[in-house]
């Protein structure tokens, strides 16, 4: 058994806990966490709670996982592409197409698996199906992580996330003529109500903040670079489409004909952070895959 722990936030304060494991901790449906607390397996402050208990700023959250019979994380030999790599961490460019952790149904060919054998010593904050995991990007989201090699060095990382100091910008390519050259999309996000897979901008959901600015409007699609203030699970595809202009190829958000084989056209092209080490800076800059860079060439032919 492995367990997973929240401290709950400011702004989680007064929610119930079925609905805040639910928007905290996205892998887990309705049932799951209904299930578990029947079952004695979600702790508040080491108290067994219900569902409609109120949280408050502070409490601590643990939540202890039955792993499936047999489970095991298998390292696979596939390749890599490293940007950074010392002792402490190192940083990746995650390509499209590749799941980030493995999950039930899906233990193989994850970036995890590749980091098993890549390194044997990998942070275990995230438990076994997470080592090293300290934040994510969606399967069809290509770009950079960071990675740690021990609980200390993940603490740390961490923190910097939640503190809002680490320096994370996008490139999206989205439908139609975004007609402002900068804006700020402040709308909270939440679990869509109707498909518990999908995120949505709702009233009480959780405070998201993205800053987009234009790079190239081509045609009927508009070229952009996203700074995230906030990390909500699909938080630029669920911001993109809540102001109308969903982001190409996107499967779940977008038009229902889908455009290219990658998934949607996003990129994680800058990370920044502080090293925990030795509290320097450190910033990473990966290009865009060739399929991204080719589609845009076309559509600037196209626009001409």
């Amino acid at each position: 058994m492995e367990t997973l722990t929240y401290i709950v936030q400011e702004f989680d304060d007064n929610q119930r806990l079925d609905k805040l494991i639910a928007n905290r901790f996205v892998d887990f449906s309705r049932n799951q966490i209904k299930k578990m607390l029947e079952d004695k397996l979600i702790t508040v402050n080491k108290k067994y709670e219900k569902a409609s208990y109120n949280v408050n700023c502070g409490d601590c959250i643990t939540i202890i996982l039955k792993n499936p019979e047999n489970l095991e994380i298998k390292p696979e030999k596939i390749p890599l592409d490293i940007y950074y790599e010392d002792d402490d961490l190192l940083v990746v460019n995650k390509p499209s197409n590749m799941v980030v952790h493995p999950a039930n149904g899906n233990l193989s060919a994850t970036l995890v698996n590749a980091l098993l054998s890549h390194c044997n010593n990998l942070s275990k904050i995230n438990g076994m199906l997470r080592p090293g995991i300290v934040h994510r990007i969606d399967k069809d989201t290509s770009g950079l992580l960071v990675v740690a090699k021990n609980d200390q060095i993940h603490l740390t990382l961490a923190s910097q996330f939640k503190e809002k100091t680490v320096k994370r910008e996008y490139l999206a390519l989205c439908y139609g003529k975004i007609k402002h050259d900068k804006g700020t999309i402040d709308a909270p996000i939440g679990r869509d109500k109707n498909n518990r897979k999908k995120m949505k901008v709702i009233d009480g959901g959780r405070s998201s903040v993205t800053h987009f600015e234009v790079v190239e409007r081509l045609g009927q699609y508009t070229f952009v670079k996203c700074k995230l203030e906030t990390g909500r699970t699909h938080q630029i595809r669920v911001h993109l489409n809540y102001i109308g202009n969903p982001l190409v190829g996107d499967i779940k958000y977008g038009p229902r004909k889908v455009i290219g084989k990658n998934g949607q056209f996003l990129h994680a092209y800058i990370l920044g952070f502080t090293h925990p080490r030795n509290n320097v800076f450190m910033e990473f800059e990966a290009p865009l895959p060739d399929y991204y860079s080719k589609f845009l060439s076309r559509c600037r032919q196209q626009s001409r």
